[in-house]
């Protein structure tokens, strides 16, 4: 919106939210922003008041948040957040702190409101840079949907308006690194040479196996594990704390599937993991955000009865010490060969893994393989603030 239809920054009122009411309200914003597109799913409601709550969210355990609301004429017209992790690395010589949850009508004036809200927060602070969005950690959504509109988002994958990226940036922010998501068909072949290998019998020193859920809490600990130790050096890596993973095994238990999650062992000793989950976003389409009255029914019967098309891939990684063995190399093919076949029996016709960042060239390299091509890209943004 530009010249005479827009209106003065003047008119517009940042609030922090403060109270529940004003919670479920950030929480509903993108709903009316998005209402006209097909292809945005609305979260469930009771799922975001967890994950925006310190009594909840482990997250908060080691990050100062804040949430803030933009109100004009008594209309939210968008809203945003700015978060201090003190487990984020400091990627560059300037103290950083990160923005998030950015969501806002087409106008550059809310913008402008919203993002010298947040920078005046992160500054009285100390910091120095705004790297973001991230909702809330780098191990959670991240970027905003720069290319790939045309689809609808999976479980735990954002979705934004054309406009976000433009708007962004009129701010002053640049890109800092794009990650992207590949999706693969399950009737896709895999390329030759992966086929030639994966066909083999497993070496002897080499075994994969499914998800135990009688082990459930051990096995989610040893995912911890793996994970922290697989991701350490990728660019922006966070740890994820065992509470964090707990609250997240937790919400998921009741959709993950142990034909979809498989670890890899080399020598005797778990070496790595895949998780390939059941795409809620395709059961909760329609569900408008709300489980009541019948929500949870119709969302029970999609998921264990009638079964979903899609899943994602948020979760892969090799301990380091295995890099560079052979086995260790292979090892993501054997995993991700063995969820995929397992994904194909059951009707899953189509598997997102994301996100992976643009510099990631070995992961990249795995999954085209494996016939994925990019189909989304998010773009995370920095800027010098003082």
């Amino acid at each position: 919106m530009d010249g005479a239809g827009q209106k003065a920054a003047s008119d517009i009122v940042i609030h922090p939210v403060a109270s529940a009411a004003e919670l479920d309200r950030f929480i509903a914003l993108p709903n009316r922003l998005n209402k006209n597109d097909p292809n945005y799913v609305a979260p469930l409601m009771y799922e975001r008041r967890e994950a925006f709550s310190a009594k909840t969210n482990p997250f908060f355990a080691h990050a100062e948040v804040q949430f803030w609301l933009a109100v004009r004429d008594g209309r939210d017209v968008g809203r945003i957040s700015a978060q201090i992790d003190q487990l984020a690395p400091e990627t560059s010589d300037l103290p950083t702190g990160h923005f998030g949850l950015i969501a806002a009508e087409d106008d550059p004036a809310i913008f402008a409101a919203l993002f010298a809200t947040a920078e005046d927060w992160l500054k009285a602070r100390g910091k120095r840079r705004a790297l973001g969005p991230f909702n809330l950690s780098i191990n959670e959504e991240v970027g905003v949907l720069i290319d790939g509109f045309d689809t609808p988002p999976m479980l735990m994958m954002g979705h934004d308006p054309r406009y976000a990226g433009a708007r962004v940036e009129e701010q002053g922010y640049a890109k800092a690194m794009d990650v992207f998501a590949y999706k693969s068909l399950s009737s896709d072949p895999f390329s030759p040479r992966v086929v030639k290998f994966v066909e083999r019998p497993l070496p002897s020193n080499v075994r994969v196996r499914q998800l135990n859920m009688k082990r459930y809490d051990d096995e989610v600990n040893t995912l911890t594990e793996i994970l922290n130790d697989a991701w350490r050096g990728n660019w922006g890596f966070t740890p994820t704390t065992e509470a964090e993973t707990r609250q997240l095994a937790k919400s998921l238990k009741s959709v993950v599937d142990p034909r979809l999650t498989w670890f890899g062992e080399i020598d005797g000793e778990t070496a790595g993991i895949v998780v390939f989950i059941p795409n809620v976003n395709e059961a909760i389409a329609d569900l408008d955000g709300k489980l009541l009255p019948f929500g949870w029914a119709k969302l029970l019967w999609r998921l264990k009865v009638k079964g979903v098309k899609t899943a994602r891939v948020p979760l892969m990684g090799v301990r380091q010490k295995f890099h560079r063995m052979h086995a260790g190399m292979l090892l993501p093919f054997y995993m991700i060969n063995a969820a995929h076949q397992e994904a194909k029996a059951m009707g899953i016709t189509t598997y997102e893994s994301s996100w992976i960042l643009e510099t990631n060239a070995p992961m990249r390299g795995v999954l085209e393989g494996l016939a994925a091509r990019i189909y989304k890209t998010y773009r995370i943004y920095e800027k010098t603030i003082a």
